[in-house]
């Protein structure tokens, strides 16, 4: 027979609540953490209903984020164990990334890579194989999610392919989710079925 307590309910529910603020995250609260991730630290205080107040001039990177809104997504990054708050001498707060914020970021800015190339085909195929075990389903997801947006074509189950160099772009994602281990890149002068990829990725008549 279950049998819970009042308190394990509201931690429960807590922490449902704390996981489903942390995907709905919106443009403001992104930009923040990106902000804060490339090191553009902001100092606050705490207001008696607490609220954060931004109490220093806001860096450039800032400007176009109105203040009412930067203190509100700012509530929410805390809340969630995204940012982290230092103490300084003068009693004001200097706000950072924690671990899992910066993660967080991570994440936000992986999402902005493209793979750049000259165009010139080199009549290479980049081949990645995937087997990420189902406990670590949303890292699976998340690895395949990015394969797509970098703009690889599914192969066939848990494999993509792409015609230009990316290893630094795998890497980057590999090393950010921790799946490095699960995944193999192939670099192939040959695959059978090559027209119908050439076609697919308009490469060559």
């Amino acid at each position: 027979m279950l049998n819970l307590t009042y308190m394990d309910i509201s931690s429960r529910n807590r922490k449902a609540q704390l996981r489903r603020q942390y995907h709905r995250f919106g443009p403001t609260q992104q930009k923040i953490l990106l902000l804060l991730l490339g090191g553009m630290a902001l100092s606050c205080t705490r207001s008696p209903g607490q609220q954060w107040k931004i109490i220093k001039g806001l860096h450039a990177g800032w400007q176009d984020i109105k203040r009412q809104a930067a203190e509100r997504a700012l509530s929410a990054l805390y809340e969630s164990q995204l940012i982290e708050a230092k103490e300084n001498s003068d009693g004001t707060l200097t706000l950072v990334l924690s671990e899992n914020g910066r993660k967080k970021a991570l994440t936000y800015r992986v999402s902005r890579i493209r793979i750049a190339h000259s165009g010139a085909w080199n009549k290479k195929w980049w081949i990645v194989l995937y087997d990420i075990p189902e406990d670590e389903r949303e890292a699976r997801d998340a690895f395949r999610d990015h394969l797509t947006r970098l703009g690889f074509r599914k192969l066939q189950n848990s494999a993509g392919i792409y015609p230009f160099p990316c290893k630094n772009e795998l890497d980057f994602v590999m090393e950010l989710l921790d799946v490095r281990k699960y995944v193999r890149v192939i670099e192939a002068e040959h695959i059978d079925n090559e027209a119908h990829w050439k076609r697919l990725f308009r490469l060559e008549p």
